[in-house]
């Protein structure tokens, strides 16, 4: 089992840009560093994994490792959003 990280601390532009959810009781602070240290991996970046890393950038997931086999169609342009 690997050593616990210390977490990063967050930025005064962090702290402003997610506010909303450090108030969240329960989550807080701690809970927004957390997310800025967590990696998270998705595959297949079609309509709905697309949005899904969105959300997941917007809510301030540090690391986002994003996959997808096959080929870009100019009909799947209508469902990105990245």
């Amino acid at each position: 089992m690997s050593e616990p990280q210390e977490l990063p601390e967050l930025s005064n532009i962090e702290k402003e840009v997610y506010s909303w959810q450090t108030t969240v009781e329960g989550f807080g602070e701690k809970g927004q560093r957390k997310l800025k240290n967590a990696s998270v991996m998705i595959s297949r970046i079609g309509g709905l994994g697309g949005l899904v890393a969105y959300e997941l950038a917007a809510a301030g997931v540090g690391r986002l490792i994003l996959a997808h086999g096959g080929d870009l169609k100019p009909s799947d342009l209508n469902r990105q959003l990245l």
